[in-house]
C-alpha cells in the first residue's frame, strides 16, 4: 500500500521520474541525431542512385533560363548537357550556360531563339538517400520548433513554481494561525 505523503511535502518519487523521463528524451534524441547524421555524412546510402538519358527534350530557351524537366524531381542530384540543337544546327557550349546543378539552360548569346532539342543525362538519389536526408532535415526542423518554446515553457514553469511557493506560504501562514502562532 502506497504511503500518502502528508501536507505540505513533495512526492519525490514524482519529480524523479519527470527528471529521468526529461533525462531519457535528451538522450534519445542526441543519440537518434548522431545516428541520423552519420547514415548521411558517410555515404552509406548511394549505392541507389540511378541515371537517366533523355533524348531531344523541346524546349524554349530564354536569356533568363529554362528548367529541364528533369529539375522538377525532389530527387535530383545533377544533370549533364550532352548534346543541344534546334532544327538546323548544331548549337555550341558557348551559347548557352547551366546553373542549378547543370538543370537550368539559359541561353548567352541570343542565338537560336526557336525551340531548343537537348540531349542530357540526369542522375538521382535513391529512396534509402533521400528519406535519410528528409529525416535529418525533419529532426533539425523539429528541434529548431522546441528550442524556439524553450523561453515560453520556462517562464511558464516559473510561474508555476512562483504560484506554488505562494500556496505553501499561505498554508503555513493559516497554520500559524489555527495552531496559536507556532509552526
Amino acid at each position: 500500500m502506497f504511503k500518502k505523503p502528508k501536507q505540505g511535502q513533495v512526492n519525490l518519487n514524482l519529480i524523479t521520474g519527470l527528471v529521468f523521463g526529461i533525462a531519457f528524451l535528451i538522450i534519445g534524441t542526441i543519440i537518434a541525431f548522431i545516428v541520423v547524421s552519420t547514415l548521411t555524412e558517410a555515404n552509406l546510402l548511394t549505392d541507389g542512385r540511378t541515371t537517366t538519358n533523355v533524348v531531344n527534350e523541346s524546349i524554349t530557351v530564354t536569356t533568363a533560363g529554362t528548367n529541364l524537366a528533369a529539375f522538377s524531381n525532389v530527387k535530383i542530384i545533377s544533370c549533364t548537357v550532352t548534346e543541344v540543337n534546334n532544327v538546323t544546327d548544331s548549337i555550341g557550349s558557348g551559347n548557352y550556360s547551366l546553373t542549378n546543378s547543370g538543370c537550368t539552360i539559359a541561353n548567352t548569346t541570343g542565338e537560336y531563339n526557336n525551340a531548343w532539342h537537348v540531349n542530357y543525362n540526369y542522375l538521382l538519389k535513391g529512396n534509402e538517400e533521400y528519406s535519410s536526408e528528409e529525416m535529418s532535415g525533419g529532426l533539425v526542423d523539429g528541434v529548431d520548433n522546441v528550442s524556439s518554446k524553450i523561453p515560453t515553457v520556462l517562464l511558464i514553469a516559473a510561474i508555476i513554481l512562483i504560484l506554488g511557493v505562494l500556496v505553501l506560504l499561505v498554508v503555513a501562514w493559516q497554520r500559524m494561525r489555527i495552531d496559536g502562532g507556532s509552526i
